[in-house]
């Protein structure tokens, strides 16, 4: 019995180091191509905003007009130019539509990850690492991704440095810091997961919701939404996505906002939501898993 404890506290070991702070550090000189290096923290951007912004707004109209007959409810309190947007843009997609219901089949609509596909050229999704006992990984299960594409997001509820998250942190290696200081809780389980879910029902507006929840569910409605399961790289492995910090803008279409996987821990109109993207350091193709450093070093 004790041999049996031993070796199931010796296995959740070796899945969870790779998310484990002090072991991380404690081993860096043994790893060095597991840093990334940047001198400012101005310079930590790969791509610009608006690279980063271009994408995700192309994706979530995608997934948008994708599932539009849902959004009934909320097109009726959008201004009429911008449900005129949507129709207009539906109406390019009318004759499939139509053609499908000819055929008595049900409604046209596609996974998430299809969405992606059809939009980005590539689709990713969880699965078993290809790293020994690291449990989860990334890969890119479809599709082409080219360098300095936004890859994947890392969902959860973002702290400010004075906002407490000692109990959710607590055995918790989802937990990721931004340059500032600011923190965003990615696990999908316990503590973490009321939260966020309390604070998603505390912003939403009538039918529009402020951010999304599904990624705490196995039915995602963002599939970018995976970005806390991308493991960190090794001398073997080279990183081949890193880290971006991204704040939304103000001007970011409110419709839109279902699929922003992030909400902020505290409501406060004064500050944008901070968001996390993964972005492509090299060409990556399909069948690849990711690989990131979870450690940047500020020089």
């Amino acid at each position: 019995m004790p041999g049996r404890l031993l070796r199931g506290l010796w296995q959740r070991w070796h899945r969870y180091k790779y998310r484990f702070v002090p072991w991380i550090a404690l081993n860096l000189s043994h790893n060095p191509r597991t840093l990334r290096y940047v001198p400012e923290e101005s310079k930590d951007k790969v791509i610009s905003d608006e690279e980063v912004l271009g994408p995700l707004l192309k994706v979530f109209q995608a997934l948008f007009l994708n599932d539009f007959k849902r959004q009934s409810d909320i097109l009726a309190v959008l201004p009429e130019p911008v449900r005129r947007k949507y129709q207009d843009l539906l109406a390019v997609h009318q004759p499939r539509v139509k053609l499908l219901e000819n055929r008595h089949q049900q409604q046209s609509i596609l996974k998430p990850e299809e969405v992606l596909y059809k939009t980005l050229g590539f689709s990713v999704a969880q699965a078993s690492s290809s790293l020994i006992s690291a449990g989860k990984g990334v890969f890119i299960t479809k599709g082409f991704v080219s360098r300095g594409s936004v890859v994947s997001m890392y969902p959860g509820t973002v702290y400010q440095k004075y906002e407490p998250v000692f109990f959710q942190s607590i055995g918790n290696p989802f937990i990721f810091r931004c340059l500032d200081g600011v923190l965003i809780d990615g696990n999908d389980k316990g503590i973490s997961k009321v939260v966020y879910r309390s604070c998603n029902g505390r912003d939403q507006l009538g039918p529009i919701k402020m951010s999304d929840s599904t990624w705490l569910t196995s039915e995602m409605h963002n599939p970018l939404a995976v970005g806390q399961y991308v493991n960190n790289c090794s001398n073997d492995r080279a990183a081949n996505v890193c880290y971006q910090e991204f704040d939304v803008p103000a001007v970011f279409p409110v419709e839109l906002k279902q699929y922003l996987p992030n909400i902020a821990y505290s409501y406060d109109k004064q500050s944008p939501l901070r968001c996390v993207v993964l972005v492509a350091l090299r060409d990556i193709r399909q069948g690849e898993e990711l690989f990131s450093n979870y450690y940047t070093i500020v020089s």
